[in-house]
């Protein structure tokens, strides 16, 4: 295992997690298990703990299965997004709301997606513009430059890539596939550097950084799967349940802020002088804003440079 593999904050996802795990039989949800890292861990450090592990990639699921076969029959893989957590559980007994212990997250694109050049996520390596996260899904990145219309791709860039110059590069993708469609991302890599000036090349960072954040999140449909998970995660975890949530930029670390925030707050209406029965917050926050990796450790793991890690742990029992 290369250093990019290495568990993002593994140290202090063991530490929140253990008051929820120790000493009893507990069931985990890893939504995006990956490389089985994080699963890894925790399975060993908890003797009792039953895993339920989610990935929409088939060939990370079966790269983790091999990591975790040790466990036995503690481990249970499921190819699925993140978002359909309510029919995997139903599908092994579980109950959707209140049955488990813990949910991680442990979100964007994987260290072993990225080292496959195939797969066309890196941007520093040409290669077919795919960046499916699940290869069994139809919508690729190509087919996102060749066929949105201008407007369409330029929402995509600013939406998802927080892009300035949107509009600009959209206009430029439209002109360009006109002459010869997009296939791989050596082409668009030059596009984004002739379209993007050259004074923000100096101070933004690499021109198609942004670029690329956005076809990835608008291929897999990253927002709206996470947007419809969180709830679903939340409403899972039994009182004294706990969640874990690693985010990799912005938008994803603003949905997942506003969603633990939401159950964080009373719902007694202003004014009322005492806390009405049931009102009370679902959730007491573990963490005072986002985390992020020390110097440490993201010196010695680029992926844990832009890491922000948020918990909470339920407290109530989720509203009917």
């Amino acid at each position: 295992m290369s250093t990019a593999h290495v568990p993002v904050l593994l140290e202090r996802v063991l530490a929140l997690f253990e008051p929820a795990l120790s000493d009893r039989p507990a069931v985990l949800v890893d939504a995006t298990l990956g490389l089985g890292g994080h699963a890894d861990a925790l399975l060993s450090a908890h003797p009792a703990l039953t895993l339920v592990g989610l990935d929409r990639d088939p060939n990370a699921l079966a790269r983790s299965g091999e990591r975790l076969a040790r466990h036995g029959d503690r481990v249970h893989l499921v190819h699925a997004v993140y978002d359909e957590l309510p029919s995997v559980l139903a599908d092994l007994g579980h109950r959707a709301t209140g049955s488990v212990d813990g949910v991680l997250m442990d979100l964007g694109v994987s260290s072993m997606q990225l080292d496959v050049a195939e797969r066309g996520f890196a941007y520093s390596r040409d290669a077919p513009l795919d960046m499916r996260m699940d290869p069994t899904a139809e919508l690729t990145a190509a087919e996102v430059l060749n066929t949105y219309p201008a407007a369409d791709l330029a929402r995509v860039l600013r939406d998802y890539g927080e892009e300035r110059f949107a509009r600009r590069i959209a206009d430029a993708v439209v002109a360009a596939r006109a002459k010869e469609p997009f296939t791989r991302s050596g082409r668009l890599v030059e596009l984004l550097y002739d379209a993007v000036p050259a004074a923000s090349r100096r101070t933004g960072g690499h021109p198609a950084k942004r670029t690329f954040q956005a076809l990835r999140i608008e291929v897999n449909g990253e927002l709206a799967a996470l947007g419809r998970a969180m709830p679903a995660a939340l409403a899972a975890l039994r009182v004294g349940g706990r969640i874990v949530v690693e985010s990799y930029h912005s938008l994803e670390d603003r949905l997942v802020k506003r969603s633990l925030a939401e159950l964080a707050k009373s719902r007694t209406p202003p004014g009322v002088p005492v806390e009405l029965p049931g009102h009370g917050p679902q959730l007491r926050l573990l963490t005072r804003g986002a985390e992020q990796a020390d110097e440490q450790e993201r010196e010695h793991n680029s992926r844990a440079a832009s890491v922000r890690l948020r918990a909470a742990e339920r407290i109530q029992e989720a509203a009917a």
